[in-house]
């Protein structure tokens, strides 16, 4: 199947008892066993639910991966990966990346004895640097949030499986659609499903997809044992938001694309990041590792003032402030004190995270409204 196909069938059968196209919303918390031991595949939901099991096959599907597990949250499935690991393990991870895994990283996991190095990742040859007898995970995102840093999935594979490294991808910004990480040398691909797969701001959950048996069932051990399961009604929504995914996806990047091009041309903005652009640092690796550039963008403003930084937010109409990303609706967001608010200053500006730096996830509204939005805020500024 080509993507657009298995966004709409692939892991969905019709209900056999009555023939409904749509996977129905299992409501149950238990099933029924004819004797102890004996039942149809399903005896707790916790432990599986057939809503969830078949949005689980659609995501493993849609990644080229052969197994899924979806999560209460992204955190929830960061959370279960890094349960694979010990006291005294190492784990390297890129430099810029969503405050929420700095935070559950350095302020749950550091407790447990496990360390990480954030390092930048523009360059795969110097994660070697830092491995040595303990390190057992390397962790990405490409492209960063909220930098927009690509990084070469294909190069750091070759370095994880030279070092017999678990390689995991956090691929929330880019989608199935426009990049498969376990195609390019990727142990585990990572979603929060809340984002784009949903993609109807709607809903809360995560999801890890693999090819690997036993690391699949090292997963949905932690997964049941852990319980950090989502409900049949969310998985039940991110089903039908998926059926949109590749159609969705290409507004989403041609609005992008249209947004980025016009920030660039406003004389109140001082640095645009998107991948799209030739001079954006490694585009030749985004070109070469993804399909299109995505409809996330952040932008400085010149004088880095946090205060006209607050004015430009304040002035948005179509761009709602809030948390979050890859709804139908155009978001804007200010990372420093926001979604990134728990990285310190210091080390957030190390990335560029400034105080001026707002993140626009650009939706699929006209997007000739959307310019007339950034205009309109823009213009506020002296």
């Amino acid at each position: 199947m080509k993507f657009g196909t298995k966004t709409i069938h692939a892991g969905v059968e019709p209900d056999p008892s009555t023939g409904a196209i749509m996977t129905p919303i299992f409501q149950t918390s238990t099933y029924i066993q004819k004797s102890p031991g004996d039942h149809k595949g399903y005896e707790y939901s916790r432990t599986h639910n057939p809503t969830r099991t078949a949005l689980q096959n659609n995501l493993a599907a849609l990644e080229n991966g052969k197994h899924g597990l979806c999560f209460s949250s992204g955190l929830g499935a960061i959370d279960a990966i890094i349960k694979l690991l010990n006291p005294g393990d190492e784990v390297i991870s890129t430099n810029d990346l969503y405050g929420g895994s700095y935070r559950i990283f350095t302020k749950v996991f550091e407790r447990y004895g496990i360390k990480f190095h954030f390092v930048s990742m523009e360059d795969p040859k110097t994660i070697e640097n830092y491995i040595n007898e303990r390190t057992k995970l390397i962790w990405a995102e490409t492209p960063t949030n909220p930098m927009m840093n690509i990084i070469d999935i294909e190069e750091i594979g070759k370095v994880a499986k030279k070092h017999r490294l678990l390689f995991a991808v956090d691929n929330t910004f880019a989608t199935p659609f426009l990049q498969n990480p376990l195609d390019l040398g990727a142990d585990m691909v990572m979603h929060s499903v809340t984002k784009y797969l949903g993609g109807h701001s709607d809903v809360v959950m995560g999801a890890i997809i693999v090819n690997d048996d036993q690391l699949a069932e090292q997963l949905a051990f932690i997964q049941n044992a852990c319980g950090a399961t989502p409900g049949p009604q969310d998985c039940f929504l991110v089903l039908r938001g998926i059926k949109t995914l590749h159609l969705r996806m290409e507004r989403h990047c041609q609005n992008g694309k249209a947004i980025a091009e016009f920030l660039k041309t406003q004389e109140k903005v001082d640095k645009v990041y998107w991948p799209g652009f030739e001079d954006h640092p490694n585009h030749d690796i985004a070109k070469k590792q993804m399909r299109d550039f995505g409809g996330m963008i952040s932008f400085t403003l010149k004088g880095n003032k946090i205060e006209d930084a607050t004015k430009v937010l304040e002035n948005l109409h179509y761009f709602s402030l809030a948390e979050s990303l890859g709804g139908v609706e155009s978001l804007c967001g200010h990372p420093a004190t926001m979604t990134h608010a728990s990285i310190p200053k210091e080390e957030r500006e190390k990335v560029g995270l400034v105080d001026s730096l707002i993140r626009l996830s650009v939706g699929i509204e006209d997007v000739e409204d959307l310019k007339e939005d950034l205009a309109g805020a823009l213009a506020k500024l002296a």
